[in-house]
């Protein structure tokens, strides 16, 4: 039923997006991307989300997985593909912790370890988000800058005075649906505190990741015709992929769309224009998802044939007779 209806919103968004936008200013933005750009694009994509596997990989490690490199980079792969089949990322965080657990025997880390991965991108999101704010407010009218200001120095207070007090609240405070999930974040956070040197190179590889991918988005932008500064992208984007990631729709289909163009109409672009440009990163991410489930599998085939040779017996040379017989 949850999963019918986030299909319903984001079918829609979309449908009202495309009737209510005017078609020819959707076309004519839609076509300025060139196949080219476009295969660019997703192959700095990829290369973004191989330094995610190393990432991911080193979060899983902190608990003693002993996650091999390649083992790390089929289950991220099976992830990334996920996204495309299942109604939020959250599913494909769920899987590859799963096909992790299942490689190491020790699922706990690689839950651990997945949610450690996911904290250190959304602080790293925030950050980007808040620096981004803090650059483009000049390019809002006089009261968005000044709400800006504002939401800004709430957000670094609220930040300052509510985060360890609930670090510090006791897990049985907490209702009973969401004990499972605050006390696995909590360990998470324990362990990322026990490894400060790790916790230091995930945070700033998610920095490097999220701000490349604003980059990319920027240059989708600039090739259909979105003329803008870079601090407007890095305002704008995480702001609208935290949208996305919202449990209300499918993958974020359809509301990351309309936050992003919603957005950008605050500094000038069209609404249409800012529509092309998010769902142009869509079709990135299904293009990627799509090349990460390919190797997926040819990792899994792989593997398959390196257990069954593994496990097959010996064969005997020829003129010699099996050893333990006459």
């Amino acid at each position: 039923m949850k999963i019918a209806i986030r299909i319903l919103i984001s079918a829609g968004v979309l449908a009202a997006l495309l009737l209510l936008l005017p078609w020819e200013e959707l076309r004519s933005a839609a076509v300025r991307m060139s196949a080219v750009v476009w295969l660019a694009i997703v192959a700095a994509f990829l290369a973004g989300h191989r330094l995610g596997v190393v990432k991911w990989r080193r979060m899983v490690n902190i608990g003693r997985a002993r996650l091999s490199p390649m083992e790390g980079v089929r289950c991220y792969a099976a992830g990334l593909f996920a996204n495309l089949c299942l109604p939020s990322i959250v599913g494909g965080d769920v899987l590859r912790a799963a096909l992790a657990g299942k490689a190491t025997g020790r699922p706990e880390a690689a839950v651990i370890g997945g949610i450690g991965d996911r904290l250190c991108d959304m602080v790293a999101l925030s950050l980007i988000a808040g620096v981004g704010a803090f650059i483009a407010r000049t390019g809002l009218p006089g009261w968005g800058a000044n709400v800006v200001g504002v939401l800004l120095i709430v957000g670094v207070v609220g930040a300052a005075l509510f985060t360890p007090l609930v670090l510090r609240r006791p897990l049985m405070s907490w209702p009973r649906r969401l004990r499972r999930s605050v006390g696995r974040t909590l360990v998470a956070l324990r362990r990322l505190a026990r490894a400060p040197r790790t916790a230091a190179l995930v945070f700033c590889l998610s920095l490097v990741i999220q701000t490349a991918f604003v980059l990319l988005n920027a240059w989708i932008g600039r090739t259909i015709g979105i003329d803008l500064p870079l601090g407007v992208w890095f305002f704008a984007w995480p702001l609208a992929k935290v949208a996305g990631l919202l449990p209300v729709s499918l993958g974020g289909l359809g509301v990351r769309d309309a936050t992003l163009g919603a957005i950008l109409v605050s500094f000038g672009v069209p609404m249409a224009e800012g529509v092309v440009a998010s769902l142009i990163w869509q079709s990135v991410l299904i293009g990627g998802g799509l090349v990460a489930g390919a190797v997926w599998w040819l990792l899994g085939r792989r593997r398959t044939a390196r257990s069954l040779a593994m496990d097959s017996p010996p064969v005997a040379a020829p003129g010699r007779a099996p050893q333990g017989h006459a």
